[in-house]
């Protein structure tokens, strides 16, 4: 069954991809005009999508089977649940609005969010005693749900701008367009770093103190770069590491980041070399046709129906689940703190949207930051930040 699980989940990527250039091909198609329904390319791309979805959610259901337990107890599974979820909530609402460019900006997306979480181990463990709970799959769930529903808002909020800001000149809005684009790009570049140190078999094994003050092991299968509290290298022919920094702080996942960064500025000046422009001016053909203010209602909605969802799983479900496993509803875990800033800032999006008119570019600036928020919470804090929720 594991073998099948990770077989459904390849062949789900791959769907999303082709479905992503027949949803590009839809937008290139003269013969017809996207606002008044889908022409055969869009077509074959919500299928091929759907297609994709039932293959990720077989996937889903497979390793479930071969786990026992909902399969959104680790960074790779939840990161895919995610992902899964980013994807059925583009088809529902582009079933209500039929907006084929709506595919060719969210589906890259649930791409790049697949490939992260493959970069992870992959292997099917039993559930610590913390999580040997139904509240896993309540508040889990949910708030990936919740989260996945947000998201549509970026993509919306990405076209939205990729349409009104003047890219003939350079301007604080070009600058922070074009910062999402390297974003994105980085999380690429992560995935290309992981994957060539992947194929070169690369191990550097470290002895450390943790956070609980004992001393534990810990295996690097991507240069040292940063080093954890008090290591020493245990395998010969590798390289020491830069910097040691405290236990409070995953030095393997804060090296990663750093790779990851350092991934995406050569990735982006190669794509910048090919292309000779920012990335975000060569996209903006893609939106001439696109009506702004229907791509502003999807976006509105979006955090609309996503916010209760989010709500639901990563306050409320989180508190009960805390009080049942802690003995308390809150205690101020990075995972919380960053769970309620999350929460917090799209009440005030809705806010400013229905009381202070904040709608178009306003609101699209809106989304694009908590996107970033979202994935601020996705990576840095279960990568970096260590807390009760670090066995993601």
């Amino acid at each position: 069954m594991a073998q099948l699980s990770s077989n459904l989940l390849y062949i789900a990527f791959v769907l999303y991809l082709v479905a992503t250039f027949f949803f590009a091909g839809s937008i290139k198609d003269k013969r017809a005009q996207a606002e008044k329904g889908q022409n055969r390319w869009a077509f074959i791309a919500i299928w091929v999508t759907l297609a994709g979805f039932i293959s990720q959610l077989g996937y889903f259901i497979a390793r479930w089977a071969a786990s026992g337990h909902a399969p959104v107890s680790n960074l790779f599974e939840f990161t895919t649940f995610f992902g899964m979820m980013l994807v059925g909530a583009f088809i529902i609402i582009y079933f209500i609005y039929k907006t084929p460019v709506l595919g060719v900006f969210t589906l890259p997306v649930a791409v790049l969010v697949i490939a992260y979480a493959s970069m992870f181990p992959r292997e099917i463990s039993p559930l610590i005693p913390a999580l040997q709970s139904d509240w896993l799959h309540i508040h889990v769930t949910t708030a990936a749900a919740g989260e996945a529903i947000l998201a549509i808002s970026f993509a919306a909020g990405l076209i939205y701008l990729l349409k009104s800001v003047d890219q003939s000149r350079s301007s604080k809005s070009t600058f922070w367009l074009e910062a999402t684009m390297f974003a994105l790009v980085t999380t690429l570049g992560f995935v290309l770093v992981a994957t060539i140190f992947s194929m070169m078999d690369y191990k550097a094994d470290f002895t450390y103190i943790d956070k609980n003050e004992t001393e534990a092991k810990i295996t690097y299968s991507i240069p040292a770069l940063i080093g954890p509290h008090e290591g020493k290298l245990l395998t010969q022919d590798r390289i020491e590491p830069l910097v040691k920094v405290p236990a409070i702080i995953n030095a393997k996942k804060l090296n990663t980041v750093i790779w990851s960064f350092f991934g995406g500025i050569v990735l982006y000046g190669i794509i910048r070399l090919i292309l000779r422009k920012r990335i975000s001016a060569k996209l903006q053909p893609l939106v001439k046709n696109v009506n702004l203010d229907l791509v502003d209602e999807i976006g509105y909605r979006s955090v609309l129906i996503g916010f209760p969802i989010f709500t639901l799983g990563a306050l409320i479900f989180a508190m009960i689940w805390a009080q049942m496993a802690w003995t308390r509803f809150w205690g101020w875990d990075p995972k919380e703190v960053w769970a309620l800033i999350t929460w917090l800032f799209y009440a005030a999006f809705l806010h400013l949207r229905m009381s202070r008119g904040w709608h178009g570019e306003k609101s699209a600036w809106l989304a694009m930051i908590g996107f970033v928020i979202i994935m601020f919470n996705l990576i840095a804090v279960n990568l970096v930040i260590a807390g009760l929720h670090s066995y993601a």
